[in-house]
């Protein structure tokens, strides 16, 4: 019997660079949008900082509806974790 499950780490791989795609390229999107960039990056407090966490919510969820992340498709492990 062969075992078709995907390898823990590429999961939790494409889970960590799924978020911080997310992170850090709609936090950067958000502070744009917001005046939250720095010199350092950017930084988001109250109102732009929960849009960020319900992008980041959202992201996962619709991903999830649509067949996977970019990283878990990328990895090749859609259709396998089901």
């Amino acid at each position: 019997m062969v075992d078709d499950r995907p390898k823990t780490w590429k999961v939790v791989t494409a889970a960590i660079l799924d978020f911080l795609l997310v992170f850090f390229v709609g936090g950067y999107l958000i502070a744009l949008l917001t005046g939250g960039v720095t010199n350092g990056g950017f930084r988001l407090t109250g109102i732009p900082a929960l849009m960020l966490f319900a992008l980041i919510v959202l992201y996962f969820w619709g991903m999830k509806r649509l067949g996977g992340t970019l990283f878990k498709r990328l990895f090749g492990l859609v259709g396998k974790l089901d």
